[in-house]
């Protein structure tokens, strides 16, 4: 089974111009209870290197580009985001790195619950002990 979960956003507008519509229980499969943007990472910075036991994220490059590592314990998958119009579904007990981010990109992340720092895990060996021991 695949890490990598896209959606598909489908962009409305006319001659002005487009735009995407995020809706919580419509097109984003939760309700949404906590969006942030991620900007002005500096040059060969990457980011993230965690994993959440609950929070279900969906992550969108709105300008720029990114490269994500996404890792189960059991397998490493990568996809590159730059496309405003697709979201990478990033499910609980996920380790996600974030590299090669570009000098313009702006990452807008949804996420399902409100921050909670018990529910990170930063570490990656206790990311493994905790997905081995769900398993």
């Amino acid at each position: 089974m695949s890490l990598i979960k896209t959606i598909n956003f489908k962009p409305l507008g006319d001659a002005r111009g487009s735009l995407i519509a995020l809706e919580g229980g419509k097109n984003i499969s939760f309700d949404i209870k906590r969006v942030y943007s991620i900007f002005d990472t500096k040059d060969g910075v990457s980011r993230g290197f965690h994993a959440h036991r609950n929070l279900k994220q969906i992550a969108i490059c709105v300008t720029g580009s990114c490269r994500f590592v996404l890792d189960d314990g059991a397998q490493k998958e990568e996809v590159i985001m730059d496309d405003a119009s697709k979201g990478l579904l990033i499910e609980n007990l996920i380790w996600r790195e974030i590299h090669d981010i570009s000098s313009d990109c702006v990452l807008l992340v949804l996420a399902s619950e409100y921050y909670d720092e018990d529910d990170y895990i930063r570490h990656y060996f206790q990311f493994i002990k905790e997905v081995t021991n769900n398993a």
